[in-house]
């Protein structure tokens, strides 16, 4: 599933394409017709995303929600866009500029409750510049669940996905397995700063980069055109630092990473 970097970058995108323009929306698939009749032919005000949720706002008042899930994607183009090919959900056009949507989790007509509704129960976000990283301390102080699973929970903090959880406790010496009420006040703040630093370069340069410069050398990414990692995806290869095999669990259905040794507690 993209973590919350790459919703602040589509959102980004599609205001410094979109706004303030006339914008054709349609759905070839048909799934989202009447949402899409409903914004057809209107202004394109603002795109601002919350965690893995990118919102779309039209100068008629009407709030486009979409959450891209495991399978969502947005292809992009100069206008005018070639004939819909696959499954596309939405398609927005301008006179210059078009992208297309597909296969998301949710492509749908909010209310202003609706956004209200979902912002309530969103923890703060690292990319967000009005988020109070207090929140999530208070939700992470007071519970002793796995600092791994509260990184994970959208209801304490939104927009970190497992890569970045696996690699803002490495670089922070924390096991994911010790509890919140094990963290203390200036570990959180570290963790916090990190992840804003780490996730702003995902949204510059549209990829990760969690390792270290004085790191980034040895055993090559992952997967293709993915990033070097220190533990994400490195199950049993020496870690970059100490050299001892790194460890792979699972944590509330998600597999989890670590050093041993660099986490040991």
């Amino acid at each position: 599933m993209p973590e919350g970097h790459t919703l602040h970058r589509l959102a980004r995108i599609h205001h410094r394409k979109f706004a303030g323009r006339q914008v054709a929306v349609s759905s070839p698939q048909g799934r989202f017709s009447s949402g899409a009749g409903r914004v057809d032919g209107q202004t394109f005000v603002r795109a601002e995303a919350w965690g893995k949720h990118l919102i779309h706002r039209y100068g008629n008042g009407e709030i486009v929600h979409v959450h891209l899930g495991l399978y969502g994607a947005f292809s992009e183009g100069e206008a005018p866009l070639p004939e819909p090919v696959g499954q596309v959900r939405m398609r927005m056009e301008s006179q210059v500029y078009g992208t297309d949507l597909r296969g998301p989790t949710a492509c749908e007509l909010y209310t202003p409750d609706d956004l209200t509704a979902l912002t309530a129960r969103l923890g703060p976000d690292p990319l967000r510049k009005d988020a109070d990283p207090d929140l999530a301390w208070a939700a992470i102080t007071r519970s002793r669940k796995a600092i791994g699973a509260l990184l994970m929970d959208q209801k304490v903090l939104c927009g970190v996905g497992n890569v970045y959880r696996a690699e803002v406790l490495f670089r922070a010496a924390i096991n994911p397995h010790r509890p919140g009420t094990g963290i203390d006040r200036p570990e959180w703040e570290a963790l916090w700063a990190d992840l804003v630093a780490l996730m702003a370069i995902g949204v510059r340069r549209g990829k990760m980069h969690v390792v270290r410069p004085d790191d980034d050398h040895g055993a090559p990414a992952y997967g293709p055109g993915r990033p070097r990692t220190y533990v994400y995806r490195r199950t049993g290869e020496p870690c970059r630092i100490c050299g001892t095999p790194i460890l792979m669990g699972e944590m509330v259905a998600r597999k989890v990473y670590w050093c041993p040794v660099c986490q040991a507690d």
